[in-house]
């Protein structure tokens, strides 16, 4: 993902954007209110958008117009929520695209509902709902790390084809094969994301216990 600077449509770059911009309000707001309500995650909170700024720098070239690399968003999202999660996937898909050149101001609405909405929102789900059952911790957040991941990689594919669809099988095929491209590296740098993300968990479950008490992640079975 990562769409770069003037790839795609100006009315699909607006589209985007205002399909975004609704969920990063909302998370700024609940930002505010976390802080003003449990100041001791700062730290932690920053340290989340900091894993997501190295991950998703790491990027390999893919489908044209594009890359992949890891987008560290499962962490947060599992910790924080989706919400929280696009305000600190925005703020880092800002500075990727001013400061790396990676992804682009126009193409910012479509990155950020991508890896910092879709992928969050999909990571969330999953890490409650797998330790709303028993599972442990580490594989929960195993499991949202990589789908959430590869859910923003299918998220991608779908906007390229909406984009430039095929002149053949229209916007169907072009999926098909924008997706085809991006599982080749995609799927191994998923589940190395899902690997890592499970190690920085339990460390901060060994570290972090009191943060991690207060957001009530350790009510789980964990």
């Amino acid at each position: 993902m990562h769409i770069m600077e003037g790839f795609l449509p100006a009315a699909h770059c607006v589209g985007w954007a205002v399909l975004s911009a609704p969920f990063v309000v909302f998370g700024a707001r609940r930002i505010v209110a976390l802080i003003r309500e449990k100041p001791e995650v700062k730290l932690l909170m920053a340290a989340s958008g900091a894993y997501v700024f190295v991950l998703s720098a790491l990027k390999i070239p893919s489908v044209t117009g594009s890359c992949s690399h890891p987008t560290g968003t499962g962490l947060a999202a599992s910790l924080f929520g989706p919400t929280v999660t696009a305000v600190l996937g925005t703020i880092v898909l800002l500075f990727q695209a001013i400061l790396l050149a990676h992804g682009g101001l126009t193409t910012l609405g479509a990155n950020v509902f991508s890896m910092a909405i879709v992928g969050p929102f999909v990571a969330y789900g999953l890490f409650k709902g797998l330790t709303g059952i028993g599972l442990g911790g580490a594989v929960a957040i195993f499991a949202a790390a990589t789908l959430g991941d590869l859910a923003t990689y299918v998220t991608t594919s779908l906007q390229l084809a909406l984009a430039f669809p095929d002149p053949v099988s229209g916007v169907a095929g072009a999926a098909a094969k924008f997706l085809g491209i991006f599982a080749l590296t995609q799927v191994p740098l998923a589940i190395s994301e899902g690997l890592l993300t499970a190690i920085v968990f339990n460390l901060l479950q060994r570290y972090s216990r009191g943060e991690l008490k207060s957001l009530n992640i350790l009510t789980a079975k964990v």
